[in-house]
């Protein structure tokens, strides 16, 4: 299925491309985390989230900078989003890793305390005919927990639970 506004996978593993290019090792989450753990684009997406660690934003500003993105949220150390002239969108979440390889966001859980990435959360899915790291289906379901869900969320969600028997979060 192709959709015609968004961020389309073809654009998602040009991101993907331009910063291993870089050397900025980055995961998908949110939205084409989802997809790519199944293995296919499920719905139309606004942006693609990545989580990259947070020594390297600077040099993932500049490599997507050769692809007309532009910093336009900075709300760093937390998070930070790029946009292009037409209107894509990265969203960046950024992690400190400590010495057993778990990271975290800062004050970027739903109660202001860190987001936590733990050490076994980082996995892989696939985007088109690529293998891509991605959230495994366990921590996105974390990280879908604490808020109102949207309607595209509980979608994700119940896609997730089906697809690997995973349980949904509370409120889902």
């Amino acid at each position: 299925m192709r959709y015609d506004w968004g961020m389309r996978a073809e654009q998602v593993i040009e991101v993907l491309d331009a910063l291993a290019a870089a050397g900025v090792r980055t995961w998908l989450d949110g939205g084409w985390g989802v997809d790519a753990l199944l293995g296919e684009q499920t719905r139309e997406h606004e942006d693609v989230d990545v989580v990259v660690e947070l020594r390297c934003v600077a040099d993932l500003i500049a490599a997507l900078a050769s692809l007309g993105f532009v910093l336009v949220e900075d709300h760093l150390p937390t998070r930070a989003v790029l946009r292009s002239s037409d209107g894509r969108e990265v969203d960046v979440h950024p992690v400190v890793f400590d010495s057993a390889g778990t990271g975290r966001q800062r004050a970027a859980a739903p109660d202001g305390g860190d987001a936590v990435y733990p050490f076994d959360g980082f996995g892989e899915g696939r985007v088109l005919d690529r293998i891509v790291p991605c959230l495994t289906p366990e921590l996105q379901m974390e990280h879908h927990s604490g808020y109102v869900p949207r309607d595209r969320d509980r979608v994700d969600v119940g896609r997730l639970a089906i697809a690997f028997g995973v349980r949904k979060p509370i409120g889902y």
